[in-house]
């Protein structure tokens, strides 16, 4: 069973990447396992969690703007971007502040 994220209490950051896929893997596969194992060593970030049926939805956790802003300009993450349209016939990108979280 996979579970929530476990991110510390707020405030935080959330970027919400919302996304429908093209067809075929293209690729895609490996270069999110690259992605998200890059992710996670990077200064700031604090969890991640994705689910996809029809429209994929992942959330990445992050201390900080300057965190997301630093995870945007890394030169991968850029190269990875820069393939979005082999992977994605539509996505959106959402960033907001947690305020406050709750669950058990």
């Amino acid at each position: 069973m996979t579970s929530p994220a476990h991110t510390p209490k707020p405030p935080y950051y959330a970027v919400i990447f919302t996304s429908v896929r093209t067809d075929g893997d293209n690729g895609y596969a490996q270069m999110a396992e690259e992605m998200l194992a890059l992710a996670a060593v990077q200064p700031g970030f604090l969890g991640f969690e994705s689910a996809r049926n029809e429209i994929g939805i992942s959330v990445s956790y992050w201390a900080s703007e300057e965190a997301i802003a630093a995870w945007k300009a890394n030169a991968a993450h850029g190269q990875a971007q820069g393939r979005a349209k082999d992977w994605y016939a539509h996505f959106r990108v959402r960033v907001c502040r947690v305020e406050r979280e709750y669950g058990y």
